[in-house]
């Protein structure tokens, strides 16, 4: 079908790629978000895609489209809130734009010719500044009837014990949420409040200690939760936490006692394109235009 572009749209990068019909990459660019201008933040996405060229169109987004009026929803990108982001995108460009979360995207790029590359089901798991997640079955994104199907990060936080009281708040207005434990800042924040010691999170996973242990015992019982509805056949962890070695054999062993089965088949994976996932996930919105089982092949 000719080149695909993909466009992730972050709240500090604008970054754009161009992929052929086997995933090789032929293009690639970024350039800084202009945050807090709407119009701005067009013209740097149209500028990008025209300079690529022909070529369909995908972009992920730090949000959602609501279902009710077409606009973004749940943006921490907050300018981009109440838009008619994919119109607007649309008119700029003169075609027909796919729009969608920036967690489907890194889904979808690691189900397609990632970590869970020819998994049936994938969970995909952002563990970064915040907490996001998209689910892939058999390659195509589920959206869900309201458009939040994989948000598992504003779930609140499975079975809180004394050492997770008191519930903090989250930007979304409620409490609790797995978000503001699992996220980088809120290791950072259980760090300090464990130490009285102010520490980046990169910095606590390669010490090690407390508030680590406390991070794996919850990611354990968050992923319990996500393994009980979906059932999927590989989970693949993305952001700045998913480099954390000890996740990958701790969190399974933590999470059986959660599980209702006899045995958990799922596979924790780190995923294979880093940050490339979710400009390759928005490039591969169009996968249903490639003929047959040839993606990535």
């Amino acid at each position: 079908m000719g080149q695909r572009i993909g466009v992730d749209l972050g709240g500090t990068k604008i970054e754009a790629l161009a992929l052929d019909d086997a995933g090789r990459e032929l293009f690639r660019k970024r350039v800084l978000t202009p945050r807090g201008d709407y119009a701005a933040t067009l013209a740097a996405v149209a500028a990008l895609v025209n300079e690529i060229g022909a070529g369909s169109v995908g972009i992920g987004i730090p949000g959602a489209l609501s279902r009710v009026t077409g606009r973004v929803k749940n943006a921490n990108s907050t300018w981009l809130i109440g838009r008619p982001l994919k119109q607007d995108l649309e008119r700029a460009l003169g075609r027909e734009v796919r729009l969608e979360n920036d967690a489907n995207c890194f889904a979808l790029s690691e189900a397609i010719d990632g970590a869970g590359r020819d998994a049936p089901v994938v969970f995909g798991v952002i563990l970064g500044t915040g907490v996001g997640g998209g689910l892939v079955v058999h390659r195509e994104v589920l959206l869900g009837r309201n458009a939040i199907a994989g948000e598992w990060g504003h779930n609140p936080l499975p079975l809180p014990t004394a050492g997770d009281l008191p519930l903090p708040a989250c930007y979304c207005g409620r409490a609790g949420c797995i978000e503001t434990y699992l996220s980088g800042p809120g290791l950072e924040r259980d760090h300090e409040r464990l130490t009285g010691e102010k520490l980046g999170a990169r910095d606590i996973a390669a010490r090690g200690g407390p508030a680590l242990e406390r991070y794996i015992e919850r990611l354990a019982r968050s992923l319990a939760g996500v393994i009980n509805i979906l059932d999927p056949d590989v989970i693949v962890l993305g952001g700045g936490m998913s480099n954390v070695e000890p996740l990958y054999s701790e969190a399974p062993r933590r999470w059986m006692r959660h599980v209702f089965s006899d045995q958990v088949a799922t596979r924790l994976v780190r995923n294979k394109h880093g940050d490339s996932s979710g400009v390759r996930g928005a490039a591969w919105l169009w996968n249903d235009l490639t003929c047959g089982g040839d993606i990535g092949r």
